[in-house]
């Protein structure tokens, strides 16, 4: 009765510490392109996790405060998909460069993201700028 019971302990021990979330985005760099001054600056980096135990994603951070992420509300269940989003200040002009930083229970605790693309004034294009 003590070795099946020993026996019972090891097997929950081994599956709790395999038991791992895995957060899996669709791209980890979100390009706006060029856009115009004061157009929409939302946009969303959507991820998987691809573990067998739940996400929680407990903080992200951006590298300025012209770019504020908004993290997933709750747990995300394993094999289930949820979004960041990003909302970036688009009345600044020029170039965008900023990085969004999340932070999980993940198998990478920290993660990453980046956002590019370049802010300019309504009706100029990259070419005119440039002049």
């Amino acid at each position: 009765m003590k070795k099946l019971v020993l026996i019972a302990v090891v097997t929950l021990v081994s599956f709790a510490a395999t038991a791992q979330a895995k957060i899996k985005f669709k791209s980890e760099t979100i390009d706006y392109g060029t856009i115009a001054k004061g157009s929409d600056g939302v946009r969303v980096f959507e991820f998987t996790n691809t573990g067998n135990a739940p996400l929680i994603v407990s903080d992200v951070k951006s590298s300025c405060g012209c770019t504020v992420p908004k993290k997933p509300d709750g747990p995300v269940a394993p094999g289930a998909s949820s979004t960041i989003e990003v909302k970036y200040d688009t009345n600044r002009v020029g170039p965008i460069r900023k990085t969004v930083t999340v932070y999980s229970n993940a198998d990478e605790p920290i993660k990453a993201l980046k956002i590019k693309g370049e802010v300019v004034e309504e009706g100029k294009s990259v070419l005119e700028k440039t002049k």
